[in-house]
């Protein structure tokens, strides 16, 4: 007898092949037969025609601090995923000395958008080394199953202190930061993640610490990572890291590199497709670089008391290291300051996070009654009326607000035509969800379910098998993430029963569930009717059902090559 049986799914394996009309059977966690009208079982599901695919594997997540209090990563599984890779941009919170707790904690409240307060009374500090890390996650155990980079800045740190945010590395400490690599690979690691991007500052407008390393550092961390035969590189690159200098890389470690973000600019709209040409060329070439994108559009909810999306300017420090209220009226008021911003915002146009597309930068909720009229008007037109200059004009507003004015910016990747064309690329790992952080500007954890619907199901860009396959078997395989991302008899039985005909992410909302009650956004699926993780079922048609208790997933920790 099986544990659990699916009738009368249609099922879409994860291969990108053509589903097939069957029953699913489970035994012990495992997909036990596959085939028309099993037998008995303990619990059976009636699917009546609906699709059944492997869950998704969300590539790109930061939920390495929430895990340590939310060990089921609110929103994701109920959103289709059933595996979460953490660590990515190497922004990790393991290995981390206790005297550098709070200093991890700080970087974190820019770079990831995160509140300190929250992130104080809420992560639980049971490891210092990255492999107790893990022992901890596997003894609290786990909502979904969980893959783990090691990461660099928090490498950095441990081995540097303050000082990883302000220098180049010794060679002494270079050959500590190695050991702590293979470290981590020996431990279970998924691999080695790092960031030169200019938006990626902590605490004050300092760049975070990978950011200071050198070539020097950055080969041998690589090559650390790489000496056991498995792992991935991913790396977020900033405007100076080049695609031919990531090959030699790649090259070098005979290991994958995974490259973020390609997003597509409006005001910029060739740069997306020449990165992605040089990417497939070296592909072509035999050296395994990814490029990893998104398929949602990246928007960002913000007040001026922490507006990410101008963080990775120059002319922005002052109003990042100012503290409080009173102190960023004083940056924000200032003349000079003003002019240095648009000046910078002139000269870098489509260089940068946010590229002076006032037209799609809306005010969403004003903070003063008399200012509601102003909600849903966007800033080029509120600009127009003022007879001011568009950045006068939103700070001018913002200050009047005492900065409590909520903005939204459709920021990048926003021409359906030209992000199709990224998409349809069969190389591209669609991923960057971003899950776990920015968690007050934005929440694409459903990105997955956008997939499926808006691109498969009503643009037609990748037909349904396909579509699958890009959140399943093909993270799988990147990532080598070992009998997971296919329904193949002994495989686990990661299961996401859903309907093409409505799957969609529904709207964002602001939830106020912190630890501390801070506020993030989150959203819930539409047309998904199921999910399991291991045979146990976290999710329904009305959202999360999981016992909090169960924690059915795995901490993943050994992989292909």
């Amino acid at each position: 007898m099986f544990d659990l049986v699916i009738q009368d799914a249609e099922i879409f394996d994860g291969s990108g092949a053509t589903p097939a009309h069957g029953d699913l059977g489970v035994t012990n966690g495992r997909i036990a037969a596959i085939g028309p009208k099993l037998g008995a079982a303990r619990q059976t599901v009636k699917a009546d025609g609906l699709a059944l695919a492997p869950g998704i594997i969300d590539g790109h997540t930061h939920y390495d601090a929430q895990i340590t209090w939310d060990p089921f990563v609110d929103p994701s599984p109920m959103l289709g995923v059933t595996t979460a890779v953490l660590g990515n941009c190497g922004f990790t919170i393991a290995p981390c000395r206790p005297a550098d707790r709070d200093l991890t904690m700080r970087h974190l409240t820019h770079v990831e958008g995160m509140s300190l307060d929250a992130l104080r009374a809420g992560i639980r500090w049971g490891f210092e080394s990255f492999p107790q890390y893990l022992d901890m996650l596997q003894r609290q155990g786990v909502g979904p199953n969980v893959a783990c980079f090691a990461g660099h800045s928090a490498i950095r740190t441990f081995v540097m202190g303050e000082e990883a945010t302000e220098r180049t590395a010794t060679d002494a400490e270079i050959t500590r930061m190695a050991a702590l690599v293979r470290e981590a690979m020996a431990a279970g690691a998924v691999g080695f993640a790092s960031s030169t991007a200019e938006a990626h500052n902590g605490e004050g407008g300092t760049p975070m610490p990978s950011r200071l390393a050198d070539d020097k550092e950055l080969r041998a961390l690589v090559r650390a990572m790489a000496e056991g035969g498995t792992g991935v590189y991913m790396l977020t690159k900033g405007s100076k890291t080049s695609i031919p200098y990531l090959e030699e890389i790649a090259v070098e470690a005979r290991r994958p590199v995974v490259i973020a973000a390609l997003f597509h600019s409006n005001t910029n709209p060739t740069a997306a497709f020449a990165w992605l040409g040089q990417v497939n060329e070296a592909r072509r070439r035999g050296h395994p670089l990814v490029a990893q994108t998104s398929c949602c559009p990246l928007s960002m909810d913000f007040t001026f008391k922490s507006p990410y999306l101008f963080e990775s300017m120059e002319s922005w420090k002052p109003a990042m290291a100012a503290h409080g209220v009173d102190a960023l009226k004083t940056v924000y008021r200032d003349p000079a300051w003003r002019a240095a911003v648009k000046n910078e915002l002139l000269e870098r146009r489509g260089r940068l996070v946010f590229n002076s597309e006032w037209d799609k930068l809306f005010v969403v909720e004003a903070a003063r009654a008399e200012n509601r009229t102003a909600e849903g008007s966007t800033i080029a037109e509120l600009a127009q009326r003022a007879n001011k200059d568009p950045f006068d004009c939103i700070l001018d507003f913002a200050l009047d607000e005492n900065l409590g004015t909520m903005f939204v910016a459709q920021l990048l990747h926003n021409d359906d035509q030209a992000v199709g064309r990224i998409l349809a690329d069969p190389d591209t790992h669609i991923s960057l969800s971003d899950a776990g952080a920015h968690l007050t500007f934005f929440c694409d954890a459903g990105f997955g379910l956008h997939l499926l619907g808006h691109w498969s199901r009503d643009l037609g860009v990748l037909d349904l098998p396909q579509a699958v396959h890009r959140l399943t078997g093909q993270p799988a395989k990147l990532f080598g993430i070992q009998n997971r991302g296919l329904l193949r008899e002994g495989y686990a039985a990661d299961l996401m029963l859903f309907d093409p005909k409505t799957v969609a992410r529904g709207p964002k909302r602001r939830a106020h569930d912190l630890p501390s009650g801070a506020a993030r956004l989150t959203t819930s699926g539409i047309g998904l009717h199921g999910v399991w993780v291991n045979g146990t079922r976290v999710a329904d048609d009305k959202g999360f059902c999981a016992d909090p208790k169960s924690r059915p997933g795995e901490v993943l920790r050994a992989f292909a090559a």
